[in-house]
């Protein structure tokens, strides 16, 4: 799934980035305002942790042109300031959480993982699909009760379709959430991906919708 980090200091952008690439997101960084305002606008994203004091552009105002926008993912809340008025600020601007600097990296993944789920219907870090278990802690798939062993790159295909159940997810969406938009791969690339996950995890696992694209088989 594709996050976008909004953070203007280096040091921070580059743990927190790293953080959410190893907890298996594609992330887009931004460094300013306006930057943020502009990726927020025409990508689609997951989820967004967005900083307050950004130059250009202030975090707040990055998130009311947002929701005003109609953009609707889950917003994570990154501010050096604690005061419980800016918090209720950001929330009523539409953010969905709120985190103080200085903040530990596992925290903000955790509450990541959880805006996302939440976004997707799901209230608990364990999904069953049909036959299919996914953990998003321990970023784990199981089939029948039984382990699959699955690379980074398949783990994130049945993830981002876990939290898209019930609709078919294109191979243009899946390689867009997978690799970002700079690193889009095709559609071709995407059907040899779902083959060769369809040979470990089985056939009925993923459905093909054709002329829509993927889904996870509730049967």
């Amino acid at each position: 799934m594709r996050a976008l980090l909004v953070e203007d200091e280096p040091a921070i952008a580059e743990d927190v980035a790293r953080a959410l690439g190893e907890a298996g997101f594609a992330v887009t960084h931004a460094g300013d305002g306006e930057s943020a305002w502009f990726l927020g606008d025409t990508e689609d994203f997951a989820v967004a942790v967005l900083d307050l004091g950004l130059p250009k552009l202030d975090g707040l105002s990055v998130l009311k042109r947002w929701r005003a926008g109609g953009r609707a993912f889950p917003v994570l809340i990154l501010s050096a300031r604690g005061a419980w008025t800016e918090k209720v600020d950001g929330i009523e601007a539409g953010a969905d959480d709120y985190l103080a600097k200085p903040f530990e990296l596992g925290e903000l993944v955790a509450r990541v993982r959880a805006l996302t789920r939440r976004a997707a219907g799901h209230a608990n870090a364990v999904l069953t699909i049909g036959r299919l278990t996914l953990d998003t802690r321990r970023m784990s798939v199981a089939i029948d009760g039984a382990p699959q062993k699955l690379s980074p790159l398949e783990y994130r295909l049945i993830d981002f379709l876990a939290h898209n159940t019930g609709r078919a997810v294109s191979a243009g969406e899946l390689a867009d959430h997978l690799h970002g938009a700079e690193g889009a791969s095709d559609a071709n690339a995407i059907e040899a991906l779902v083959a060769r996950l369809r040979r470990k995890i089985g056939a009925g696992v993923i459905e093909t919708r054709r002329g829509f694209g993927y889904l996870l088989s509730e049967a």
